[in-house]
């Protein structure tokens, strides 16, 4: 098991650093919304979509849809412009959305018959999670995109190792001394001792970040980057606490098995999908 899950970690770092690195601004862009497909077709278990040909109907439209939306913008893409007309108005919409789940998180399980059974809801849901993060990874890769074509690289993989190291910080602290439980009802390993280490972690690498990079590669000050880090990995914390409560809802463990070691898409993204709308918006139309 452990073999297979280095293996398969192994394999996603590869891929993600080719697309990140050698892929056009379209295709990459294609690259992200096959995730995207990938995890609706992991959401339709949150629904109760058992049947395997509706699973993959729902997912081939969503696929589809996709791949018209980014062709159509392809221009634009490889120009570095992203969804200019509707990005800011579905990244904040994303915002808004993670507000309410946060509600939902802390009243469940009484709140969940507001949307356990609802399709539409589910589908309003997804879109508000998956849509503004496809939006937010290619805002931040594409970010001075005509002057430096790798100038997004960094800063989208400096959200992925924010969330990812606070993650890990969580997780040491959480064990070492965890003691209150900080949503027992959807989550009962996470602590409030390991959420505080997570973003003491998000801090400290913040700091660490900014004193190793150019200054030019910000739009905002020194001390709204550092803030701006701390709440992002406070949003990516909801964001795994939201899938978490939905896959107890749905009565299932992982959201699939297709990725070896690890489970599904949704949960190797389930932290980013929030963080990543969250910085995406604060970062280019707030600080």
């Amino acid at each position: 098991m452990l073999k297979e899950r280095i293996f398969s970690a192994i394999i996603l770092i590869i891929t993600v650093l080719v697309a990140l690195l050698l892929f056009s601004p379209f295709y990459f862009a294609l690259c992200v919304g096959a995730i995207v497909t990938l995890a609706v077709w992991e959401w339709t278990q949150f629904v109760q979509v058992k049947t395997g040909i509706f699973r993959f109907l729902i997912s081939g439209l969503v696929g589809a849809f996709l791949f018209l939306w980014l062709f159509g913008d392809i221009q634009y893409l490889n120009a570095g412009r992203v969804f200019i007309d509707y990005a800011q108005p579905l990244l904040l919409a994303s915002i808004i959305w993670w507000s309410i789940a946060f509600l939902f998180v802390i009243t469940y399980p009484r709140t969940a018959k507001i949307w356990n059974k609802s399709v539409i809801l589910q589908i309003v849901f997804a879109f508000l999670t998956l849509i503004p993060f496809l939006i937010g990874v290619l805002h931040l890769r594409l970010d001075n995109y005509t002057e430096d074509h790798y100038h997004g690289v960094l800063l989208l993989l400096y959200v992925c190792i924010l969330v990812w190291s606070a993650d890990s910080g969580a997780y040491f602290v959480g064990r070492q001394f965890g003691k209150h439980k900080l949503a027992p009802k959807v989550s009962p390993g996470k602590t409030w001792q390991g959420a505080i280490g997570g973003l003491v972690t998000a801090g400290i690498i913040a700091t660490i970040f900014i004193q190793f990079t150019s200054e030019t590669l910000f739009s905002i000050s020194t001390s709204s980057f550092i803030l701006l880090s701390i709440f992002t990995v406070a949003i990516s914390i909801l964001g795994d606490l939201t899938e978490s409560m939905f896959k107890r809802e749905a009565g299932i463990k992982d959201s699939s098995q297709l990725i070896p070691g690890h489970g599904g898409v949704l949960d190797r993204i389930d932290s980013l999908v929030a963080a990543i709308p969250f910085f995406t918006y604060f970062y280019f139309y707030v600080f």
